[in-house]
């Protein structure tokens, strides 16, 4: 039986990247075919890979966002390097990168000059606060900038997201982005210059809590883990832990009260009798609603909710979620140095087939043989430190 071709086969990407923003770009799209050839310093490599050593001897963000790739690890400020780069974009359909700004152009790799030697070619440049800026961009500095912290954490203090939420939003949009120019170049056969930016990215995701402040009017306040303005809706303490839950309209609220509550006629108390009367009053319906579940387990609490219809979940830790039963079906394995590792198959790519986790400068020597650089002078790069050389 052939194999199912995958929707990026045949595609190349160069990728100069580092950190999370282009790496996640990138793993998307090897994950769905396409042959991802990434750059990385020789020597010490992309910085990302000695952000920790948690999972089984790796970074945990490495592992997380660098499968499938090849890795060439090479001196970009080498006088070799120039010719070498150019060699690979010209082989190239996408060229990423999130360098520092300018260092691009720098190398060769502006819009400007590719598309002159390279008209189908699509140029993916990600950065902090979009063209022109110097900006450093780190993800908690642009959650800053974006008004995120503004309106995350409790009342005391803002919070930022648990995760790199801005460089993860300015990934997804490259990723679009470098789709629609591909569906653009089989139309057209002319490239793209898709430009994203980190604050870009996050301002669009903060479209809700704009518009609510809009004209002057009161951002919506940090609430925790609840909703700003909805409720009842967040966590709700029963006798052996917490319960999520949400209501989004009279007719779940009337449902919750008969069936969960048990107290069908504090629907109709006009204290609580619509969303912004229930938000006026949420302390006191807080302690009518936990005065309840101080009675239940969550079990108990989150059957009854299941019951009435009323969206629920449970305050899962990291080791619940390897062991949530909806994601049972979704994982498989990669190959790394430290041995296979279990690997989620994105959400929309059910036949995904994973490539390992490159090794430093893993595929180095092929790649450079690839371009018809002689042995002899593979080997006078790696003396000279200008190319790492690693197993593979």
């Amino acid at each position: 039986m052939r194999p199912l071709m995958r929707p990026l086969d045949g595609i190349t990407v160069l990728a100069l990247e580092h950190a999370v923003a282009a790496p996640y770009c990138t793993r998307q799209l090897a994950d769905r075919g396409a042959r991802v050839i990434k750059l990385e310093r020789s020597g010490s490599g992309d910085f990302a890979r000695g952000y920790d050593s948690r999972a089984r001897g790796l970074s945990s963000h490495f592992v997380w966002i660098n499968r499938g790739k090849e890795s060439l690890a090479l001196d970009l400020k080498h006088p070799e390097a120039g010719p070498i780069l150019a060699a690979l974009a010209e082989k190239a359909d996408v060229v990423v990168q999130n360098l520092a700004p300018g260092a691009a152009a720098r190398l060769g790799l502006g819009w400007e000059a590719l598309h002159a030697r390279h008209p189908g070619l699509i140029l993916c440049d990600i950065s902090g606060y979009g063209p022109g800026s110097d900006r450093k961009a780190y993800d908690l500095l642009v959650q800053a900038e974006a008004g995120l912290l503004s309106i995350t954490g409790t009342p005391d203090a803002p919070v930022k997201a648990g995760i790199s939420i801005a460089d993860i939003a300015a990934g997804t949009f490259a990723l679009t982005g470098i789709l629609t120019a591909l569906i653009r170049r089989g139309r057209t056969g002319e490239g793209s210059h898709v430009e994203i930016s980190m604050l870009h990215a996050l301002a669009e995701w903060m479209g809700y809590p704009m518009y609510y402040a809009m004209d002057g009017a009161p951002p919506p306040p940090r609430a925790g883990a609840a909703h700003a303005t909805i409720f009842p809706y967040g966590p709700f303490r029963a006798a052996d832990g917490e319960v999520i839950l949400g209501l989004q309209n009279d007719r779940e609220w009337r449902a919750f009260c008969a069936g969960v509550l048990r107290a069908p006629d504090l629907a109709e108390d006009p204290r609580y009798r619509d969303n912004a009367a229930r938000a006026a009053n949420a302390d006191v319906l807080r302690a009518e609603i936990e005065g309840v579940f101080a009675d239940l387990t969550c079990d108990e609490a989150m059957a009854r909710l299941d019951a009435a219809g009323i969206g629920n979940a449970r305050l899962n830790d990291m080791a619940a979620l390897w062991a949530h039963p909806a994601l049972a079906g979704r994982w498989g394995e990669i190959d790394s140095p430290a041995g296979p590792l279990p690997a989620l198959r994105p959400p929309d790519a059910q036949e995904a087939e994973f490539g390992p986790i490159p090794a430093l400068g893993q595929h180095s020597r092929a790649i450079l043989k690839d371009l018809d650089v002689p042995d002899e002078r593979i080997e006078a790069l790696a003396r000279q430190g200008a190319l790492t050389l690693g197993a593979g």
